[in-house]
């Protein structure tokens, strides 16, 4: 059975940083996609970033590159959201995500991934 532990949000000034991280069990993960989805209070959960394990390729929404960096840690099983230059609207829980990379062919679809954390909240203050 493969769980997803996230970790890392908490309350923070704009402009500021936080690191989310998602730690992976179960299952090997090298052969696994992991996505980073978020969901507002009120709105539809989106995509935010994704990367493929076997070769670090990597998926960035639009709203969040060049401030959010998507990164795997092999030896400990983690995937990492490094986020910079966070702006209140970035204020949602995010979840982590996976799926065999075999049969993800689509990683800004959450409806692709079988596997959820149980999110963190992560809530920037203006």
């Amino acid at each position: 059975q493969v769980q997803l532990v996230e970790s890392g949000g908490g309350l923070v000034q704009a402009g500021g940083s936080l690191r989310l991280s998602c730690v992976a069990s179960g299952r090997t993960f090298s052969s696994y996609g992991m996505g980073w989805f978020r969901q507002a209070p009120g709105k539809e959960r989106e995509f935010v970033s994704g990367i493929r394990w076997s070769d670090g390729r990597t998926y960035y929404a639009d709203s969040v590159k060049g401030r959010f960096i998507i990164s795997r840690d092999n030896a400990k099983n983690t995937v990492h959201l490094q986020m910079n230059s966070l702006k209140p609207e970035d204020t949602a829980v995010y979840y982590c995500a996976a799926r065999g990379s075999r049969y993800l062919s689509d990683y800004l679809n959450q409806y692709e991934y079988n596997y959820w954390g149980q999110g963190t909240q992560v809530t920037v203050s203006s």
